[in-house]
């Protein structure tokens, strides 16, 4: 670590000899910093933007020039500069979000700004929605609200997160070698309100991504500071409540902004057998920054959720009445987890153009889950009832050095990290239990201790209209596991490392055409037990390349489309429910992705995004290679209103294919057709009211479906066939906000 910046100290000196510019500073009302802000010389057409500190630095200036600084949700500013001598700094007034203020630039990330106007238009009060503000990202439940939800990208049935790598304020979301499945994802602890940006990528182009990110990344940001305290009650259908309360403990007066959020959710949900399912959450958030304008931020936050389940049904059941689409065979399934995260960060200026970030973190994770997917298949006195428990520690740090300087002919963005994942998981089990009171015997029983230690340099050379960008990340994995079932209590070990290059072009045509095409490899782990015990390929590779354009053809409209291809080296399916793994060989998938956002006035704005994906396996018999489960095609889409004369709301659909259940697509996953809606209206300064409705037109839709064989107890031979968890039907909300 020291060797690692004494050299980023030396790369500093070495280049801060070579360029000089015009500085400055961009804040709020408030003083606090604002990164990514576009400063543009209407002179001579260079520009730049803000960093982490919103401190910025543009060459070739001379005085009496004029810069023009914009920014998403800000109003636009102009300056005339007057001295190059001295630091300027520029305040930015908050305003509505105007697509024209969005500008095409290598150097700015589209899809954080595209998250923040949905995020504003379509806000999110659960969870659960958070993810589908990626576009094309789809999630379904099937556990009763507790568990992690099932997700689906780019031809990925993702299970509960093994190929998209998520992270919330710098805090891994993703837990390898989980009991109910590899990379599981559960995002219940985040209180959506407190959400600030999220920034994700497709693909695996991304050096300061590692394990899990190959067909896309998300990141989380919570707030540093929040607007105003309010609290707000929701109460539906189903013996649902839910509320919410951000209190300001600080003011926006200081240079220091703290707040904590609660959050708690009950609700009986719309099956016959009740959820009985709640779910607590505490997130707190300190920030200041110092003289030296080093800035720390501090995040203790603790969820606890606990819930019934009616599981995955027979579709033979209800198709001959015996069950309604909401019954259930086997009611004592469910479970109960928590999570405690305590974290640490602090951001270093060194000069105008370079910075240091680290944060540290703790997790202590706890999960119970009861389930049973085959009834009494493989025990038709007790039923197949199993149960798969973990108490987990995660604990880490990343740091992560950046610079940017300005040259005669190129300017360089340089951006290099290390650091340090540690998973210890004591007595992660797989039992068969009954009633989830008695244990009848154990699957699995051990512990796991899995150790990634990576490092990543990633640099921007910008010439002119033209940016390459070339990367690399290194891996390595420590895995250990002692095997509790063993008599000989013999513990087992193994390593792996890995080099995954990264090489990215983008060509700014103009402020209204840039065009991109991306290239890397990543990987997914394997879960430690299959590794030491079944010898299974630990870091298999996942190719990928990207070729698209993004479009402002007017100010009010921006396109965004790519063509890609992901080839894995290795498919596995992990059956967690089983302690096994299936390899099913290489596959590729190829698809395009669209997303088109359009503002027609202030206040009226429509979203749409559209994704297709062809999936196979390779080596396959033609016709006998679908990817059970893989998404074909999904959109989303909408139109929104904010702040139309105290209004605010909007209708959105999401649509999703019928898809492939097996390998040979004899047998087929319905698709669906599912409409919301939100209507708000602001009564007065204090207090808002609002309509909340999830599918709108009752429509009859199963959220997740598996081809599953299984035996009822009265049945003489078992029966493969489609078995689903219910969509929510018509439910209905309302809410009530007081800011004060």
């Amino acid at each position: 670590m020291k060797l690692y910046y004494s050299i980023a100290t030396l790369y500093i000196f070495v280049i801060s000899s070579f360029s000089q510019g015009f500085n400055g500073k961009v804040t709020d009302v408030f003083g606090k910093p604002i990164n990514d802000v576009y400063v543009y010389n209407v002179n001579s057409d260079l520009h730049t933007h803000t960093n982490e500190f919103g401190n910025f630095n543009l060459s070739k200036v001379t005085v009496g020039e004029t810069l023009k600084l914009t920014k998403l949700g800000y109003k636009s500013a102009t300056i005339e500069i007057t001295s190059l001598d001295s630091k300027v700094t520029i305040i930015l007034e908050d305003a509505i979000f105007r697509l024209s203020e969005v500008v095409l630039s290598p150097s700015i990330n589209i899809n954080s700004n595209l998250t923040k106007i949905d995020l504003s238009t379509n806000p999110v009060n659960s969870s659960q929605e958070i993810l589908r503000k990626v576009p094309g990202l789809f999630i379904g439940q099937h556990a009763g609200g507790g568990k992690a939800e099932q997700l689906f990208l780019r031809g990925y049935d993702i299970d509960h997160g093994t190929d998209v790598a998520i992270s919330s304020d710098g805090i891994p979301v993703n837990m390898p070698s989980h009991a109910h499945g590899q990379g599981y994802a559960d995002l219940h602890f985040i209180i959506p309100e407190t959400i600030d940006k999220i920034d994700f990528g497709k693909g695996p182009y991304t050096a300061s991504k590692g394990n899990f990110a190959t067909a896309a990344y998300v990141d989380f940001s919570s707030k540093d500071r929040l607007e105003q305290s309010k609290v707000s009650v929701e109460v539906g259908q189903f013996n649902t409540i839910r509320t919410v309360g951000l209190f300001d403990l600080l003011g926006n007066n200081s240079k220091s902004n703290a707040y904590i959020a609660t959050e708690y959710i009950v609700t009986d949900g719309p099956f016959e057998s009740p959820q009985n399912f709640n779910r607590f959450n505490l997130f707190g958030k300190y920030t200041t920054v110092l003289e030296n304008q080093t800035k720390l931020s501090f995040i203790g936050s603790h969820f606890t959720s606990k819930w019934d389940a009616s599981g995955q049904i027979p579709m033979r059941l209800v198709n001959d009445g015996t069950i309604s689409r909401f019954g259930a065979v086997d009611d004592t399934e469910g479970g109960y987890t928590s999570r405690t995260n305590l974290s640490a960060a602090i951001d270093k200026i060194i000069d105008e153009d370079s910075f240091i970030k680290t944060n540290i973190y703790f997790s202590k994770y706890d999960f119970t889950l009861f389930s049973n997917f085959t009834f009494f298949l493989e025990d038709p006195i007790n039923g197949d009832q199993i149960k798969q428990k973990e108490d987990r520690m995660l604990y880490g740090f990343n740091s992560e050095y950046n610079t940017r300087k300005d040259y005669e002919t190129f300017n360089l963005k340089l951006q290099s990290g290390v650091g340090i994942k540690v998973n210890s998981n004591k007595n992660i089990e797989l039992s068969h239990t009954l009633n989830r009171n008695e244990v009848l015997n154990y699957i699995q029983l051990g512990d796991i201790e899995e150790s990634n230690f990576f490092g990543y340099i990633n640099t921007d050379f910008q010439f002119n209209k033209f940016t390459i960008n070339p990367a690399i990340r290194f891996e390595y994995f420590k895995f250990n596991y002692q095997d509790k079932l063993n008599p000989n209590y013999k513990t087992l070990s193994n390593d792996k490392s890995k080099v995954l290059p990264k090489l990215n072009f983008s060509y700014a045509q103009s402020e209204k055409t840039t065009y991109f095409f991306k290239t890397g490899i990543g990987f997914h782990s394997n879960d430690t037990r299959v590794v030491l015990q079944q010898n299974k390929e630990i870091l298999p590779n996942v190719y990928g390349a990207d070729l698209g354009v993004i479009l402002k053809p007017n100010p009010s409209l921006i396109i965004n489309t790519a063509i890609w291809s992901l080839f894995s080296d290795q498919e596995f399916v992990y059956v967690g429910d089983a302690g096994i793994v299936e390899p099913s060989g290489e596959s590729k998938r190829l698809g395009a992705d669209l997303g088109i956002r359009y503002q027609l006035n202030d206040f009226v704005f429509f979203d749409f995004d559209a994704n297709y994906a062809f999936a196979r396996s390779v080596g396959e018999p033609q016709g006998e290679d679908y990817i059970p489960l893989a998404p074909k095609l999904t959109s989303v889409g909408g139109i929104s209103i904010r702040n139309y004369k105290r209004f605010s709301g909007g209708i959105q659909y999401r649509y999703l294919s019928d898809r492939p259940a097996n390998e040979d697509n004899s047998v087929i996953a319905e698709g669906y057709v599912v409409t919301d809606m939100n209507l708000n209206y602001q009564l007065s300064k204090s207090i808002n009211i609002g309509l909340i409705i999830q599918n709108l037109f009752d429509t009859k839709w199963n959220e997740t479906q598996f081809l599953t064989e299984s035996r009822l107890q009265n049945e003489p031979q078992s029966v493969e066939e489609i078995h689903f968890t219910p969509g929510t039907p018509f439910f209905a909300k309302i809410k009530a906000t007081y800011s004060f």
